[in-house]
């Protein structure tokens, strides 16, 4: 029997949103685990692969979440188990292989940046020959909620870039990825979280819907898509 997929929760109302919603229709097995509700995060040798999703943690942290953590996303990369991480979960990723975190020069919340531009990213020349990207423009539109960025190290792969934030979407070693921004929003969850978190509720709400529901359509084929291709890398689809 095909192993299941982990999905690693950080804070209860980051869910997997569109990912999930990919794998009830493609009828693949998964478990989520809530790490805020004290959960522990188990040895991922029964996994067929790992997601691990943002949360408001640093992964520079030193609490026994965060080193629990770090300490499973080491273990994932030696037994080279498909990995996925979104917003922290590419900071536990960066960290865990050797790399660093670190403040980035601005934060980056919602839909535009500072100078009410999109926030985009662009796919490097590796980023455009990954199968992760495979049927998905060179530039995507994206949603953001992080304060902190990553440092690579040799044995790391940049796939795409950022106006503000530089290192967007990293590959360690074959199979293993972290995404800065957020591919996995449906209509609830962002409701949800335009109403929860503290660094969204200082924005305005009407505007934060307009701008989602220019890009609803968009967005949500480019995170459909996003999403099948890794679960083809990790061996459940073909």
């Amino acid at each position: 029997m095909r192993k299941e997929i982990l999905i690693v929760k950080n804070i209860t109302h980051e869910g997997p949103g569109i990912l999930e919603e990919v794998l009830k229709e493609c009828g693949i097995r998964y478990t989520i685990i809530d790490l805020n509700q004290g959960q522990n995060f188990p040895s991922a040798e029964n996994y067929g692969a790992i997601v691990a999703l943002g949360g408001p943690d640093s992964a520079n942290d030193r609490n026994e979440k965060i080193k629990n953590e770090l300490a499973r996303i080491r273990e994932v990369i030696a037994a080279n188990i498909p990995y996925l991480g979104i917003c922290l979960g590419l900071q536990t990723l960066v960290k865990a292989a050797g790399g660093k975190v670190v403040k980035n020069p601005i934060k980056e919340i919602g839909f535009r940046d500072m100078e009410n531009n999109r926030f985009t990213v662009d796919l490097t020349e590796d980023g455009k020959k990954d199968p992760l990207f495979l049927g998905l423009n060179h530039t995507l539109n994206v949603f953001h909620l992080h304060g902190e960025t990553v440092e690579l190290t040799e044995g790391m792969t940049l796939l795409a870039v950022g106006k503000f934030c530089r290192n967007q979407i990293v590959k360690v070693g074959s199979n293993a990825y972290g995404i800065q921004c957020h591919f996995e929003l449906t209509p609830k969850m962002f409701e949800t979280w335009i109403n929860e978190d503290t660094d969204l509720l200082v924005l305005d709400k009407e505007q934060l819907r307009t701008d989602f529901e220019s890009i609803k359509k968009e967005y949500t084929q480019a995170g459909r898509q996003l999403f099948k291709n890794f679960l083809k890398i990790a061996g459940f689809l073909v």
